[in-house]
């Protein structure tokens, strides 16, 4: 789950990192009041969306007087910012952030993330600061230094190591050093899976501030995290994954024109693999998973049977703990309520296999089966063709 910018450093500042002051507004009198609160002749107005690149597309604006506050919140309030994130579609701009303008004599990019491979949490940091670091990657990887950490936090060593990548010597190392032992502490007590600072600035004054930040929770732990599950923000979400996450479903919005229904993860990624191998595109991973029941099931082909961008259905259950006949059940209640307005192609393979192709047939379903995956996948190319 992502948070908002302001709600990220509202966690950070919470754990006694040092972020410059700022108010949330949702409307234009609201950020010309902030504006006046803070004080100042500078102000930065961010539009609040979940993706990042907000800067280059016009989201980010520096403002020096109460005029151009109120005009960039004008115009930023209800428009629709397309970043390299958010696709073409863009995303609406529900509210906005106001902050003080600073005195940045540098930037640095600096991120906590669950690194699988290592089996630790790794910093991420360097000295292109406010960059895409996807593109510094690619161009000027000596520029990133990747350091992973033992549980409790960096050590003196690689604080020092960190240190130096981002050219900061003396007081400023020493700073350094105490925010990564902070950020560390909050990273692991709010249980993310990423906290970055993009970038991280030096003042004129030498303090260490996060200009910017990005927090993901990971969902399985919002359980134990009702502060910061209560922060969600459902209009930055894809109604059609709230709803699947509210039926226990596991559901991603995709591009393509070929809804899919698949138990497991592995065999989702795989039959989204051969449609595209077919020359199509999946529509959505959806994996219903092993515990699933019927009203699950239903909901997940209200969900695919409503999306305008699906040409075909493809089914593919291999029935293990799954019971095939309960893929069939969830079909035909669903029908009741969302007609099959497209092709759906099945292939049910496995326990109660026979009776799922009964029920199916019984009710005299305009349904195309396969007998594999190949055979399936081949099919739903060119029905949504």
């Amino acid at each position: 789950m992502n948070i908002h910018e302001y709600q990220a450093k509202s966690v950070l500042k919470a754990g006694g990192i040092a972020v410059p002051e700022g108010y949330a507004a949702t409307s234009v009198g609201d950020a010309v009041s902030a504006a006046a609160k803070l004080g100042g002749r500078i102000w930065v107005v961010k539009a609040q969306i979940h993706a990042g690149g907000r800067g280059k597309a016009g989201g980010v604006r520096l403002c020096r007087s109460m005029d151009e506050v109120r005009d960039a919140a004008t115009a930023l309030l209800g428009s629709t910012l397309v970043t390299k994130q958010t696709g073409p579609s863009g995303k609406l701009v529900h509210r906005l952030y106001i902050e003080q303008g600073l005195d940045i004599v540098r930037e640095f990019y600096l991120s906590l993330l669950v690194d699988r491979e290592a089996e630790a949490v790794s910093f991420v940091v360097s000295p292109a600061g406010g960059m895409d670091i996807e593109g510094v990657a690619a161009e000027t990887p000596e520029k990133i230094l990747s350091v992973s950490v033992a549980p409790g936090g960096p050590d003196a060593a690689q604080c020092k190591a960190m240190a130096e990548m981002l050219g900061l010597q003396g007081g400023q190392a020493t700073k350094f050093a105490a925010l990564a032992a902070e950020l560390y502490v909050v990273f692991m007590a709010s249980d993310c899976s990423l906290l970055e600072l993009n970038p991280l600035i030096l003042t004129g004054d030498g303090e260490l501030l996060a200009l910017d930040a990005k927090i993901s929770v990971d969902d399985n732990a919002l359980f134990r995290q009702p502060e910061l599950a209560a922060m969600r923000d459902p209009l930055e979400e894809d109604p059609r994954e709230t709803e699947a996450a509210a039926s226990g479903l596991n559901y991603i919005a995709l591009d393509g024109s070929i809804g899919c229904m698949v138990n497991g993860a592995g065999l989702a990624m795989a039959t989204m693999d051969i449609i595209q191998l077919k020359g199509a595109r999946p529509a959505n991973f959806l994996d219903v998973g092993g515990g699933v029941t019927v009203a699950a099931v239903t909901e997940a082909f209200k969900l695919l049977f409503s999306d305008d961008h699906v040409k075909a259905v493809l089914v593919n259950i291999f029935g293990g703990i799954v019971r095939c006949d309960i893929i069939a059940n969830g079909l035909l209640e669903a029908i009741k309520t969302h007609p099959m307005r497209v092709p759906v192609i099945m292939r049910l393979v496995g326990t109660n296999e026979a009776e799922g192709r009964r029920l199916v047939q019984d009710a005299g379903l305009d349904v195309r089966w396969a007998n594999d995956l190949d055979e399936a996948a081949t099919l739903a190319a060119q029905a949504a063709a």
